[in-house]
């Protein structure tokens, strides 16, 4: 008996290549988010020391259309450094206490750019700045 030649064990589907979204373009709590970024700025707002160390930043990131807060823990904190170009991918949107906040989890990832970003970032439009109310259906 022959395999069929679209037997999953004889083709591979190539990558799709992904598609890079601008920050204007986010919206509440979606998910699935690639982005090139430029870090404005970055604080620590918290450090445990318990069994293991662990440190959650809050970054001030952007493009030419607008910033959002990005919320960064332990080694994601190396390469979220303001001046720093990255490329952020599978993000996510949250909201919390009102306000739309980024995050990568464990699907998605942040990495320092190969090149750096040829953009302005536009301080102008703060997507966390704007309050949202989250109706419960």
């Amino acid at each position: 008996m022959s395999k069929s030649p679209n037997s999953n064990n004889d083709v591979h589907q190539p990558l799709t290549k992904a598609v890079f979204a601008k920050v204007s373009d986010l919206k509440p709590m979606s998910s699935g988010h690639n982005l090139v970024l430029k870090v404005v700025s970055s604080k620590v707002v918290l450090e445990k020391n318990r069994d293991k160390k662990e440190i959650i930043s809050e970054a001030v990131v952007g493009d030419e259309t607008g910033t959002i807060i990005l919320t960064v823990k332990n080694e994601q904190n190396d390469v979220v450094q303001p001046g720093n170009t990255i490329v952020l991918r599978n993000g996510i949107i949250k909201v919390f206490n009102g306000f739309m906040r980024l995050y990568v989890n464990i699907w998605g990832n942040i990495k320092l750019s190969p090149t750096p970003g040829d953009f302005t970032v536009n301080t102008e439009n703060d997507l966390s700045a704007v309050e949202y109310e989250l109706k419960r259906t």
